[in-house]
């Protein structure tokens, strides 16, 4: 791996912010839902892959038997889009001009084509995607050939011991974070905790920053926050490789743009979307599993964590518009995961 970080052009010229939608995010799993939205039968949930940038449409469906789909949000007649806010029913029905789709996506009938030579074709059905649920959580891939839980394989096999099923949204924390800057910016400050004493004084005083570790697998990366002696936190069993430890915080990122931060109290999933080359949105889920540990630990802020990344990554995106400015060696101890990250879009 290279020892310097990307250089500015990366983060600024717009056709590299194109080929990157394109590269990473076109075969990439993205977080849609809570497993536990789309249970009922009969549930037309619209979903955006990729929302502000590939910004493809999509509707996710329960059949009658419990079979669960994505499927292209468009209808194959004009293109309108088919299903506008969540609904129930049998079918999906375009309001253009009536054509009608099961379920399965399957094209069922549509005023005035009777007698039609050709009609219907495999064509006129809705093209389906791949939609997969792993630990609760419901992800969905456009052109992906990996399985979801394989691209989620270290963060199950880490975090086995924790107790998933008692895992709950709260919809009421739900939030986007606007940020000024490009997306990648946001993940490298994401993937090292060398800026925490600078930049997060609250979070400062919840870790042990000099026992923090880094672990880098492949498709992403982990950061261990040990907790000070006062702090909240996992209790691993034994025989686990945390075992002895002070976990405050499980730090995992998913590449190109998923996070996972697993707190005694239960998830804060963020997911990064870029909108355009210098704007981003970070999406905030909450999922809780232990209401005695809310407000707890190095999970008692995230807001205020958030708020304090996003003022920093703001002034490095300003900074990036220098033309004297040359990339810089990564300090080996703390930027690991910032140079696998790097390594990987190289």
């Amino acid at each position: 791996m290279e020892n310097r970080s990307l250089p500015s052009d990366f983060y600024t010229h717009p056709q590299h912010y194109k080929n990157q939608l394109e590269k990473y995010f076109l075969p990439s799993w993205q977080f849609a839902i809570p497993a536990e939205s789309l249970s009922l039968a009969g549930t037309q949930l619209p979903f955006w892959f990729a929302e502000g940038s590939l910004h493809e449409p999509l509707v996710l469906t329960v059949n009658a038997a419990g079979q669960k789909r994505a499927m292209a949000n468009v209808c194959t007649h004009r293109a309108k889009l088919l299903v506008e806010k969540p609904q129930h029913a049998q079918d999906i029905r375009c309001g253009y001009h009536g054509r009608c789709f099961g379920l399965d996506g399957g094209m069922k009938s549509m005023p005035g084509m009777d007698g039609v030579p050709g009609f219907p074709a495999k064509s006129d059905d809705l093209r389906q995607f791949s939609y997969e649920e792993v630990l609760g959580l419901g992800f969905v891939g456009l052109e992906t050939t990996q399985k979801c839980a394989d691209w989620l394989k270290p963060l199950i096999d880490r975090t086995a011991y924790l107790p998933w099923h008692k895992l709950k949204y709260r919809p009421e924390y739900f939030q986007d974070y606007p940020l000024a800057a490009h997306w990648a910016l946001y993940v490298d400050n994401y993937l090292e905790g060398f800026h925490i004493p600078f930049v997060h004084p609250a979070l400062t005083q919840q870790l042990a920053l000099r026992e923090y570790e880094y672990e880098n697998f492949p498709g992403g990366s982990l950061q261990l926050g040990l907790a000070n002696n006062k702090s909240s936190c996992f209790e691993p069993p034994v025989g686990h490789p945390d075992a002895g430890k002070r976990i405050a915080a499980y730090y995992f990122w998913l590449f190109p743009n998923l996070m996972l931060n697993l707190y005694p109290w239960g998830l804060s999933l963020n997911q990064v979307l870029p909108q355009r080359i210098d704007q981003t949105i970070v999406r905030y889920f909450t999922f809780v599993w232990d209401e005695s540990q809310w407000g707890l630990g190095a999970g008692a802020d995230t807001n205020r964590v958030e708020l304090e990344d996003r003022a920093v990554v703001e002034a490095v995106q300003r900074g990036m518009q220098s033309r004297y400015w040359q990339p810089g060696l990564y300090a080996p101890r703390h930027e690991a995961g910032v140079q696998w990250f790097h390594a990987m879009m190289r």
